[in-house]
């Protein structure tokens, strides 16, 4: 796939149009789409080299790390759709400001911290870490969603305590990876 911005995708055989890019992560692009109706984020997987990332097959990487943030209980966009052949899968969009967006902007509430901070209660207990880069939550209506479906076993360097919380707030950590990005 190109850089490009397409301007429609289909899931299933059922057209979205495209109507901007929202981000690109490690696995794939995702996009805001609409069916005429309703918005949706589609995401496209990409195949283009991650240098401290290995995958396997990831389009069943995300449908299986979805099911297991979906019985562990975290607050997330629902997965609508997934179309394996294609590698898309359409999501409930969560509308809202990223908690990346929140941090420049000196918006972060504490609240939001406590809600990770129960996520990572029921995370840690099921033995999984989830992402905690900060462009992976949104908050709408005061909740914080993570909109990813990326998770890992727990390992304690990859936690929210030793890793995620250097960047939900201005540390050098988070200046540096804005000013190099």
């Amino acid at each position: 796939m190109s850089n490009a911005i397409p301007t429609e995708l289909s899931v299933n055989g059922k057209n979205y149009s495209v109507i901007k890019l929202l981000g690109k992560g490690k696995g794939g692009y995702s996009y805001l789409a609409s069916d005429g109706t309703n918005q949706y984020v589609l995401k496209q997987i990409h195949h283009e080299p991650c240098s401290y990332y290995q995958f396997g097959d990831k389009i069943q990487s995300e449908l299986n790390d979805y099911n297991r943030l979906k019985k562990i209980g975290i607050t997330m966009p629902k997965m609508l759709d997934i179309d394996i052949e294609n590698e898309r899968i359409l999501k409930e969009y969560i509308e809202g400001d990223t908690i990346f967006d929140m941090v420049k902007a000196d918006r972060v509430k504490p609240e939001y911290a406590e809600q990770v901070k129960a996520m990572c209660k029921l995370l840690y207990a099921n033995n999984t870490n989830i992402d905690y880069f900060p462009t992976n939550f949104v908050v709408q209506n005061e909740t914080l969603y993570y909109i990813d479906y990326e998770c890992n076993d727990y390992m304690e360097e990859w936690n929210f305590e030793n890793w995620g919380i250097k960047y939900w707030s201005k540390t050098p950590e988070f200046i540096e990876y804005v000013n190099t990005h």
